[in-house]
């Protein structure tokens, strides 16, 4: 049975599947960082200082009563509260890592299709003695009149 389930393991799927789904979660880390850390802050400049991340709205207020001056003094005093902020940074991470997978996945469907197309046969020649295009099952030339050697019939 452990044989069995190394043979399995080995497969290269398999091995490939585990590779893109580390790697896969190790960029969606690093689109995280770049929503929260590089994006979201210049833009909260831009709307007069808005700090994304502590854009909430308490339902009920905890132990401590309110007003909150951010998430973390809400969720410490208990609060229950709905994350607008958060919510935004992810979506903004999601469609990010949306529009990478698309990418990705195009090219490699234009190089599956560049692989899959084969050479179209074809479908003319050059006459040996006026160079002009010819069909290539043609025996004569139509335009020099030149009998070709080796012509199919």
């Amino acid at each position: 049975m452990l044989k069995e389930f190394k043979e399995f393991a080995m497969r290269g799927n398999v091995v490939d599947m585990a590779v893109g789904i580390i790697i896969g979660g190790a960029f969606g880390t690093i689109v995280k960082s770049l929503v929260s850390d590089v994006l979201m802050p210049p833009l909260g400049l831009l709307m007069g200082g808005v700090d994304f991340s502590n854009i909430f709205v308490v339902l009920k207020e905890g132990a401590k009563p309110g007003p909150y001056a951010a998430l973390a003094d809400a969720q410490g005093a208990g609060a229950v509260t709905i994350n607008f902020g958060l919510f935004a940074n992810t979506v903004i991470s999601f469609l990010i890592v949306a529009f990478a997978v698309f990418l990705l996945i195009k090219g490699i469907n234009t190089l599956r299709r560049q692989e899959e197309e084969p050479a179209a046969e074809p479908t003319t020649k050059d006459c040996p003695f006026c160079m002009s295009p010819i069909p290539i099952k043609a025996r004569r030339c139509p335009h020099c009149t030149s009998e070709l050697e080796g012509a199919s019939a």
